[in-house]
């Protein structure tokens, strides 16, 4: 064909469809180079960022040594597991493109289970115009959306992340802990907090996860529940037909300009229909998750309390900070199956509390020891119960 579409294109008789085709065609062309110019510009609004000084990036390496020390005697559990923990201080572009590299396992997984869901309803006529256009449209968005969920999703984090682990996401063994030290230290200048004691809290909460995600059993785990919520979303095709049904498809660049808008809509392309299946894995998602944020805040008070000057009023306004989040983060968390707001995170706490409380702070070490350890939804919210099938008095 002489506009450069492949033969069986249904659209090439229709200007602006074939334009549209074109630019999922280029999208999906390099996904990863893709993501990462959307991320960078949604998190830094299409502005360059300097880079990090060097001296700043000494100093945050200095605090996260002083933090591996501290982590590992509270916890008992080795900070790295391939070799020296390794750093990076960077910015919120070089963030991004680490954390598209970490996340693209996860982000496929979405990506597929997303894209499987946008075949043109069967009870279509075949010479529907809005039939063949979906058809094309469900062949094509597969490549484009890997690109534009990761860079999306990932540029959004990068405007409000203090490191590698604002979300428990697990991230490779060998991955190097992250530290965005721009946000950091914005953060510090809003709330006037004590620059050093802040960079401080953010490491000491970085290695603190680092060290608890690189459990083999909780990292396996978390990682397969996360896939398989990834993997399970349901989509009514009839959405996108609708949203694409009242466009005047000779209409030229107009109408290529409003179904770009749609098709640039997180909530229209991504809107997924949560599955039987993800309701099903959400309580065993939430529970673990509750787990692992209760037994890191229970570190962070134990270490923090005695080695930061301000440690409660940075812990006030950082816990306040991540439940908190925006409509943007709330967007991310909900598509990963995360739900991260105060309940949950005091749902953890309470957790590990009572597990102090009855039986004292070496009993939650047990968490780390086997699979079988780790606690059920109902243990969760009834420590008791926990202790008790895992053969310890309470």
């Amino acid at each position: 064909m002489s506009d450069g579409l492949p033969p069986d294109n249904p659209f090439g008789d229709v200007p602006f469809i074939g334009e549209l085709m074109r630019m999922l065609q280029g999208a999906g062309s390099g996904s990863t180079d893709a993501a990462r110019q959307l991320a960078r510009t949604i998190a830094n609004d299409g502005v360059t960022e300097p880079n990090i000084e060097p001296s700043d990036r000494i100093a945050v390496e200095e605090l996260v040594r002083v933090a591996e020390l501290h982590v590992a005697a509270a916890t008992d559990l080795p900070v790295a597991r391939t070799g020296a923990l390794r750093v990076e201080v960077g910015n919120r572009s070089q963030w991004a493109d680490r954390t598209i590299d970490d996340y693209r396992p996860l982000f496929e997984t979405l990506s597929n289970s997303m894209a499987a869901g946008l075949a043109p309803p069967d009870d279509l006529p075949a010479d529907d115009p809005m039939a063949s256009m979906l058809a094309g449209l469900s062949q094509m968005l597969g490549p484009m959306m890997l690109g534009m969920t990761t860079g999306s999703m990932v540029g959004h984090l990068a405007r409000r992340a203090m490191g590698g682990h604002d979300l428990p996401v697990p991230r490779p063994p060998d991955a190097p802990l992250l530290i965005l030290l721009r946000n950091v230290d914005d953060f510090g200048r809003d709330w006037s907090l004590d620059a050093d004691d802040l960079r401080l809290w953010v490491c000491l909460h970085e290695v603190a996860h680092h060290t608890v995600l690189g459990v083999p059993h909780v990292r396996e785990r978390l990682t397969s529940l996360l896939h398989r919520h990834a993997g399970a979303f349901e989509r009514d095709p009839a959405i996108l037909e609708q949203q694409l049904g009242g466009f005047n498809l000779s209409a030229g660049p107009e109408a290529l300009s409003e179904i770009q808008s749609v098709l640039g809509d997180p909530e229209t392309v991504l809107g997924a229909v949560r599955s039987a299946e993800q309701a099903a894995l959400q309580p065993e998602l939430t529970a673990l998750v509750a787990t692992i944020t209760g037994y890191v805040d229970h570190v962070m008070d134990a270490i923090g309390s005695t080695l930061i000057g301000s440690y409660p009023m940075l812990t006030e306004a950082l816990r306040r900070r991540r439940v908190e989040a925006d409509s943007s983060d709330r967007f991310v968390e909900r598509i990963l199956g995360l739900e991260l707001d105060a309940a949950q995170y005091d749902r953890g706490s309470a957790f590990a509390a009572g597990v102090i409380e009855r039986v004292g702070v070496a009993s939650l070490k047990r968490l780390f020891t086997d699979p079988d350890t780790l606690p059920t939804p109902s243990e969760v919210d009834a420590p008791g119960l926990w202790l008790a099938r895992i053969d310890l008095p309470g």
